[in-house]
């Protein structure tokens, strides 16, 4: 009897236990269980792949005989017991070979990141009167470019409202659209999908708040350029509260923070993991990885040299693209499969209070929807203000309405897609469907996806290898952007060019460096993120919330002129 640690590339490790010899009793079964977890975690067992938001580790239980209840039931309390307060957060403990095999424990902790950012959306959310709801119409007009006057030459900015969000869309939907859904639905459940979806709705607020306050205190040059973004509104902002050093510190680590982020979680990440994708549709690339490195380098040099304006004019192209691509084919899978969608809408619904016991208690749902939002969309983490910073628009309330709609589209439509499919074609339930089973024990989100996918459309695997591939490319120019703005900020204009070339750099390097350690440690910069700006940002809500009164005063008085909608002129403006 043993079992097998399965979590970091490098790191597999057996741990023999008498914990299931049939004479024990239940006393030294515990025992046995609680002396195993301690040596897990004295040995450091590291994240299992390289979103450190997915389980820490699977422990795979390989037996030649059945569980007893009394078996499972040491082993859940005894692992329960060390790992509230471990460092390890989450696992899982499966049972059985290969189509055999079974979840029989799991247990979440909740990471204090996101905890953190689903605080500061409950009270972004309540201190704006639900502005994710009644703003929700209003947004979608000022998108479509009905409240753009372009004969008016007076608005400083660099690009239009369409264009800001789906700059700051193609950082956020990418490969945790595909991945880390699939991954959240396998580990939390059915359940896990709607408060995915609250969590959605919830940070539809914090993107509003901390665009407007982009916007409210950008830098407009004497070239025209636009310099903004969290570290521009932490400094500011706090500064006019009389908390100038406290603004200072927190502009300044954040910009550090990001500049690191976008190399390796906006940079090399993508690199590596779409490499891995297109490579199971293209296998000669897996023997020559400097080759796709090459070629991704050179299309990223292409945009990124040109500057926000290119960035912009690219992503505006992509993002629709591919997100229409994927949602079609997740729709087509739904459509020829409607008769199921009322049960697993209401699988979902149910199983988000009370979940099945092999996928853990309510806590472990709840976390894992949240932390799949949370991360997927990068509502509170500051990102986004860079790029809307850089709108057209006489109105700092009226980008951050717009900036609103991205957790909506990522999360709320995107995210939901994904856990639909994995839901109705069961590949979340590796038991009842055995050709799941070995993609849901080593946590493969994007093979999982893709093969639930593939079951339905035969050719969507290469589709996938494509969109896997636009979702990186995409990601990768925007947040080059967002790096080179803290970078800016931190060592000046004249260094600009500095940055791009290491970025770059990062590119190629991301394609043949095993990355694990780096990723990690960019993931974590990222996320590390959310306590500056939350923090900063939450402290200037009243001004938000003042801004958005006025705002939304004139709107009800039809102050505002409309003009004709046209999604070609928003690229205009």
């Amino acid at each position: 009897m043993f079992f097998e640690i399965v979590g970091h590339a490098d790191y597999e490790q057996d741990f023999d236990t008498a914990l299931l010899d049939n004479d024990q009793d239940t006393e030294e079964k515990k025992s046995a269980a609680s002396d195993l977890v301690k040596g897990l975690i004295a040995n450091e067992v590291k994240s299992a792949g390289a979103d450190p938001l997915e389980l820490d580790y699977v422990i795979q239980l390989a037996s030649d005989h059945t569980l007893s209840d009394k078996d499972i039931a040491a082993l859940q309390e005894s692992l329960a017991k060390e790992f509230t307060t471990g460092r390890v957060k989450t696992f899982k403990v499966v049972t059985g070979d290969g189509p055999a095999s079974k979840v029989i424990a799991t247990k979440t902790g909740i990471p204090i990141v996101v905890l953190w950012l689903v605080l500061g959306a409950v009270f972004f959310t309540l201190r704006m009167c639900f502005i994710n709801f009644r703003g929700f119409k209003h947004a979608i007009m000022v998108t479509a470019g009905k409240f753009d006057n372009h004969d008016d030459d007076e608005d400083d900015g660099q690009i239009s409202h369409f264009q800001a969000l789906t700059a700051a869309l193609s950082a956020t939907v990418g490969l945790g659209n595909i991945a880390g859904v699939a991954i959240a639905v396998s580990v939390g459940g059915p359940g896990a999908t709607f408060w995915m979806v609250v969590a959605g709705l919830l940070g539809m607020t914090s993107k509003f708040t901390e665009c407007t306050l982009g916007q409210k205190y950008r830098e407009v040059r004497q070239d025209g350029k636009i310099m903004g973004g969290a570290m521009y509104y932490l400094s500011k902002g706090l500064g006019e509260m009389g908390l100038g050093c406290l603004g200072q510190f927190l502009a300044i680590l954040f910009a550090c923070l990001c500049v690191f982020a976008s190399f390796g979680g906006g940079n090399a990440f993508q690199v590596n993991q779409s490499l891995n994708a297109v490579s199971e549709s293209v296998p000669f690339l897996a023997d020559n990885r400097w080759i796709y490195g090459l070629v991704m380098t050179g299309l990223v040099a292409v945009v990124i040299l040109g500057g926000i304006t290119r960035i912009a004019a690219t992503a505006e192209k992509i993002v629709p693209f591919m997100c229409g691509v994927y949602v079609l084919a997740c729709l087509w899978i739904l459509g020829s499969n409607a008769a199921a969608i009322p049960g697993a809408v209401g699988m979902i619904v149910q199983d988000a209070f009370t979940p099945q016991a092999g996928y853990g208690a309510l806590l472990g749902v709840l976390v894992q929807g949240f932390r799949r939002a949370a991360f997927s969309n990068e509502a509170g983490v500051g990102s986004a203000a860079i790029a809307h910073s850089a709108a057209k628009t006489e109105y700092p309330v009226r980008e951050g309405i717009v900036a609103l709609l991205e957790p909506f589209i990522d999360t709320v439509v995107v995210c939901t897609m994904t856990a639909l499919v994995i839901v109705i074609t069961g590949a979340y339930d590796g038991n009842a469907n055995p050709q799941y089973a070995e993609l849901i024990a080593s946590n493969n989100g994007a093979g999982l996806t893709s093969k639930a996918m593939g079951e339905e459309i035969s050719w969507f695997p290469f589709v996938l290898s494509v969109a896997v591939f636009m979702f990186a490319y995409s990601t990768m120019i925007s947040w080059s952007y967002y790096g080179e703005r803290c970078w800016v900020y931190l060592f000046g204009d004249r260094s600009s060019l500095a940055y791009r070339i290491i970025f770059l750099n990062f590119v190629f390097l991301g394609s043949i460096m095993s990355a694990t350690n780096v990723l990690d440690l960019s993931d974590l910069m990222i996320l590390g993120m959310a306590f500056p700006n939350i923090l900063g940002v939450a402290l200037l809500s009243g001004k938000v919330k003042r801004d958005l009164d006025e705002y939304w005063a004139k709107l009800k008085n039809g102050e505002f002129t409309q003009a004709a909608p046209t999604m070609e002129g928003a690229g205009d403006e």
